[in-house]
């Protein structure tokens, strides 16, 4: 038996539902001839960053460590996944991360991206100059992964011919924002600010299209806060069309996840599965071998034909139209996006 560690930084990134998903993945890898082994899943629960701390999350790790599996799902938070990201080089042990950023990458951690901080930036920067909007107020939390947001943006709106007419981390300030006449609202960073412009925006008689980075994807896990960004377009990871998702969730039926969590679990147990698969031993170094020579696999998460793959440089695993636009609706996520 083999273990498979879930680093869980977050409630919304383990237990039992999530695990179901991954083990569902293992069957179909060795359904398909791809996986002699027997995997056991473990898991070990942090609370980390941005309201925890980066000890819990390191002493989750240490203890998968000693556990001795030779591979890890997790983290799942950008500030947690930088924190690992040193501690798996240190220690030889892949990791495959489903955050949004791609500073979590190194030589043994992996990233699957579940958004993106580079590049939500540059494809909500198309959307809305293809929807005329170019003048843009642009809001943003104080943390690494709104700087980071916007830095990103920056270079993006240049390309794309956007001007930004005001750039504030007041997410409260309505007046404000109204006064600099914009053609569209775009909030960058953590889902908290993300909830405190909706409510600001709500409370007043201003109604400005407004486009998001992937914070919204924690409407998911709460009905208040998506009807807070009721008719805001955001960048997703899981398109309505995708028919491996789509098989997928008709096979398992209710697993109690957002489309988006099966897809990612889905995914990164068919990828942690292959890379034991094609190890040529059942050995931590065999399987980062693996690891990176899995090319050109379908995934369950973005639009159709979005594939996955690691190499010899390449960390990133979604590779195309990995991210959707969607837009939260009368308390439902909609596809917003062209097929």
């Amino acid at each position: 038996m083999m273990r498979i560690g879930v680093l869980r930084d977050h409630p919304a990134t383990g237990g039992e539902p999530f695990a179901r998903v991954v083990r569902f993945a293992f069957d179909d890898v060795r359904a398909n001839g791809r996986l002699a082994h027997d995997l056991e899943l473990v898991e070990e629960q942090a609370d980390g960053l941005p309201q925890g701390t980066r000890e819990s999350v390191e002493a989750a790790f240490r203890r998968l460590d000693a556990r001795g599996v030779i591979a890890v799902i997790g983290p799942g938070i950008s500030d947690n996944g930088i924190v690992v990201r040193d501690m798996a080089d240190d220690v030889r042990l892949a990791c495959v991360n489903w955050t949004g950023g791609d500073l979590t990458r190194s030589e043994w951690m992996f990233h699957y991206q579940v958004g993106s901080l580079e590049e939500e930036p540059a494809f909500l920067a198309l959307h809305l100059a293809q929807r005329g909007h170019r003048r843009i107020a642009l809001v943003h939390d104080d943390s690494l992964v709104g700087r980071r947001y916007v830095e990103f943006f920056d270079d993006a709106a240049a390309r794309f011919g956007l001007e930004v007419v005001l750039l504030t981390e007041s997410a409260r300030d309505v007046r404000r924002l109204r006064a600099a006449t914009p053609d569209a609202v775009l909030y960058l960073g953590l889902w908290f600010a993300a909830r405190e412009l909706g409510v600001a925006l709500g409370a007043s008689d201003w109604r400005p299209p407004v486009f998001s980075n992937s914070a919204l994807m924690y409407g998911h896990a709460s009905p208040d806060w998506r009807r807070e960004w009721d008719g805001w377009c955001y960048v997703d990871a899981y398109s309505d069309h995708n028919p491996i998702l789509q098989d997928v969730r008709a096979r398992l039926g209710d697993s109690g996840l957002a489309p988006v969590t099966v897809a990612a679990a889905y995914d990164m147990g068919r990828l942690v599965a292959e890379g034991v698969g094609t190890a040529p031993s059942p050995t931590r170094e065999s399987v980062h071998e693996g690891l990176e020579r899995i090319k050109w696999m379908p995934a369950a998460l973005g639009a159709p034909g979005t594939i996955m793959g690691f190499g010899r440089w390449d960390r990133g695993a979604l590779k195309g139209r990995y991210l959707v636009l969607r837009s939260w609706r009368d308390g439902a996520s909609v596809d917003v996006d062209e097929r």
